[in-house]
């Protein structure tokens, strides 16, 4: 069976952060499966700036915000030296003030990386790369930065499941997690690409496949 991708084509974009190379961004409630889209699109050759990890170093011993995400949430976030995320985390998933205080503090940080991540790039002679960021596209606007916006789909339930059977989590914590998010869906419109995701991960591994090598060839 031919592996379902949907091309949305009423918003194609064409701006390119560097004359020699496009960039894309992936997003996608959480427990859609963008991680494993994010690795074939590795494996195909095409670099992924993850977002999400960026967040972590930034917060981790001697990163840009860790000094001031500890002023702001108390040393009570803190576990032998570091911040404990595990801590961290119960904080702002249930507190909207908490958690715009927390991006105000980290998102500056992250985008500064990116942009110089994305330059590397363009210096190494890739034609296309992607980044991976749950937030992408969070004010319904689509960065002009971007030559694409691919949106990983599923389902509310289908992600509560998963993010159970994967973090250890409650349906409460998972259904929680997900309601401190945009809904994911408000962003399909601004996608230049959709990939479903409701079937075997083998399904989904074979969907970013053709998307990936469609990217590589739209970029050569």
């Amino acid at each position: 069976m031919k592996p379902r991708l949907q091309a949305c084509n009423d918003r194609r974009r064409q701006a390119i952060v560097d004359a020699a190379m496009r960039v894309y961004g992936l997003t996608g409630g959480m427990g859609c499966g963008k991680s494993e889209v994010a690795r074939i699109f590795m494996e195909r050759g095409i670099p992924v700036i993850d977002a999400d990890r960026l967040g972590h170093e930034a917060i981790a011993p001697g990163g840009e915000a860790e000094e001031a995400v500890r002023e702001a949430f108390g040393e009570g976030i803190v576990t032998d030296g570091a911040i404990d995320r595990r801590k961290l985390g119960p904080l702002v998933f249930g507190d909207e003030e908490a958690r715009a205080r927390l991006n105000a503090l980290v998102h500056p940080v992250i985008r500064s990386r990116i942009k110089e991540r994305c330059r590397q790039l363009a210096d190494q002679r890739y034609k296309a790369a992607v980044i991976d960021a749950a937030l992408l596209a969070e004010d319904g606007v689509m960065p002009d930065c971007l030559a694409g916006l691919i949106f990983v789909s599923a389902s509310e339930e289908t992600r509560i499941g998963r993010l159970m059977a994967s973090r250890g989590l409650s349906r409460e914590e998972a259904a929680q997690r997900l309601a401190a998010q945009t809904p994911p869906e408000r962003k399909r419109a601004l996608a230049s690409h959709v990939i479903e995701n409701e079937d075997s991960l083998d399904a989904l591994r074979a969907r970013a496949r053709e998307l990936a090598d469609h990217i590589l060839k739209e970029a050569s």
